[in-house]
């Protein structure tokens, strides 16, 4: 239904931006998890393990978006037509004014309840994999905190799920995971105080400007491929057909 490129590269710039606000939202996980960690005898930290709390997340990530683009691609296949189709795309674009407004910083936490309720009931299980000692239990750790309560996720996850195709969803959620990882991974070595761990303020602008930009393409790309931007095809979100002029 969707070319996506638009969508994943602004994903992976989001995820960059969000630097930041990661470091202020999941530093304090990240400080607690270090006396919960374990490390060399010599007491220097095992990176493995670090790094198996950053795989667990994306990889938490990745999975949603394959889970719920699929379940979402399933259920519209039922009701193909072009009311259905219309209405997607109105609730895409939608979806993607609402990333970029928080890419802005104009929205900061849109959905912030319902994330707050499904956080309740999977925070109790990250306990009964305390002192994490192996990269198992660091990645299976990791994988329980990607759902914790954040604006910027779940606004991610909203168009991920959009886009009705489990691969482009799963891929979306990737490149949001991947772009915040090396701000987490920094602070879990107590390097935050370098200037390049905080996202500078162009990648925001960037990454809400594509968001937009996927937003008018969604709404105005089958016009547009009707006339003489037919190359569009690949980038169209819900290109249903090439309407005559």
């Amino acid at each position: 239904m969707s070319g996506g490129a638009l969508t994943i590269g602004a994903a992976s710039l989001l995820g960059l931006a969000a630097s930041g606000h990661c470091l202020v939202m999941c530093g304090g996980i990240t400080a607690a998890l270090g006396t919960v960690t374990a490390r060399h005898s010599d007491g220097r930290r095992r990176v493995d393990l670090l790094v198996g709390y950053q795989l667990g997340r994306v990889l938490s990530y990745t999975l949603a978006g394959l889970l719920f683009s699929g379940l979402a691609g399933a259920a519209i296949g039922w009701l193909d037509n072009d009311r259905v189709r219309i209405a997607l795309r109105a609730a895409t674009a939608a979806a993607f004014v609402i990333g970029a407004l928080v890419a802005f910083g104009a929205l900061r936490n849109p959905g912030a309840g319902a994330t707050h309720r499904i956080w309740s009931r999977i925070a109790p299980l990250g306990r009964r994999l305390l002192p994490v000692s192996t990269f198992l239990r660091a990645t299976t750790f990791g994988m329980l905190w990607g759902w914790m309560p954040c604006g910027f996720v779940y606004t991610v996850l909203l168009v991920a799920t959009l886009s009705l195709d489990p691969m482009r969803g799963a891929a979306t959620m990737a490149a949001f995971g991947l772009g915040t990882a090396p701000a987490l991974l920094l602070g879990a070595f107590g390097a935050q105080r370098f200037a390049f761990a905080k996202a500078p303020r162009f990648l925001r602008s960037a990454a809400g400007s594509l968001l937009l930009a996927s937003a008018m393409l969604t709404l105005a790309g089958p016009w547009l491929a009707a006339g003489h931007a037919s190359w569009l095809h690949a980038l169209l979100p819900f290109d249903c057909g090439v309407l005559a002029p």
